[in-house]
């Protein structure tokens, strides 16, 4: 049996879990590396994904607990996606990626985890990235653990 060691997530598996919209909890609370808060801006916050398909896969959201597209203000809808912009720059830079999937799930019925507050993925992509374990094992390998990356990334916001 082959074995996959990942010692750091053993403080989310036995850590406690907050109710509610994880963005809007975590985006009141005053500890931005704890929640790896990346990064906050007037109306949108940066925060890496707990559960990340790939090293560095950061979210974007609005402040305001929206569930649609449509109901974010014009300077919402602008200063988050400057800020998917500059994660992307961002990302670029620090971790050499080749590429990106950028999207949205919006509602549980496309795939939205967290269905009631709009949200932006961005997921650094390598060539050769995917391999057999997702398909095979169904388990993802994180070959850099969260808090490096977090501080890698955190000086360039």
């Amino acid at each position: 049996m082959e074995r996959l060691w990942a010692p750091w997530r053993v403080q989310y598996i036995k850590g406690e879990h907050p109710k509610g919209c994880i963005f809007c909890v975590k985006s009141k609370q005053d500890k931005d590396e704890e929640n790896l808060v990346l990064f906050r801006d007037k109306l949108n916050l940066v925060i890496m994904n707990l559960y990340p398909y790939n090293p560095g896969h950061l979210m974007v959201a609005p402040y305001r607990h929206l569930g649609r597209l449509e109901d974010l203000t014009t300077d919402e809808r602008n200063e988050h996606y400057a800020l998917v912009s500059k994660a992307v720059s961002i990302l670029r830079e620090v971790s050499q990626t080749d590429n990106f999937n950028i999207g949205m799930n919006l509602g549980r019925v496309a795939g939205a985890g967290i269905e009631d507050h709009v949200h932006t993925h961005i997921v650094p992509r390598w060539n050769g990235d995917n391999n057999f374990m997702p398909v095979i094992a169904e388990t993802r390998v994180i070959s850099e653990s969260m808090q490096d990356i977090y501080n890698r990334l955190k000086v360039k916001f």
